[in-house]
């Protein structure tokens, strides 16, 4: 059993909707600890950083657009296999295709605005934190 850490963010639209609290606490009541939480604007800049992965791929100027639209809420948790937990907890990126109960299967109907994004492995975890959060910021 692996303790990781993993980057969450509540996409605007989870932010516009109000489920801030909502997607919080299904992390929580999995048992993975809140170790950092921001709200924020994104920039152009660190929202292209966060992304650099999708460069070139047809959604991509349509996600930065969305991402820099509005506030976020950003996370990290720690738990022991927290990033696939979080990736179960969120549901498929296609809504369509996200099981009743995960966070986009409950809430979500499009695949770009799909409420939250998580790191999907402990590379990219260890990539993305550090472009939103300080050490100094995680407890």
């Amino acid at each position: 059993m692996e303790i990781e850490q993993t980057l969450i963010l509540v996409k605007p639209d989870g932010v516009q909707r109000g489920l801030i609290g909502e997607i919080i606490s299904r992390y929580e009541r999995k048992g993975l600890k809140l170790i950092g939480l921001k709200m924020l604007q994104f920039s152009r800049i660190k929202a292209e950083e966060l992304y650099a992965i999708h460069k070139g791929q047809p959604f991509y100027d349509r996600l930065i657009e969305f991402m820099i639209s509005a506030p976020i809420v950003a996370f990290v948790v720690e738990g022991a296999n927290a990033i696939q937990l979080a990736r179960i907890i969120n549901g498929a990126t296609d809504p369509i295709q996200s099981e009743p109960g995960s966070i986009r299967g409950d809430y979500s109907t499009n695949i770009t605005r799909n409420l939250v994004h998580a790191s999907d492995c402990p590379e990219n975890a260890k990539y993305e934190i550090p472009i939103l959060f300080s050490p100094e910021e995680l407890c």
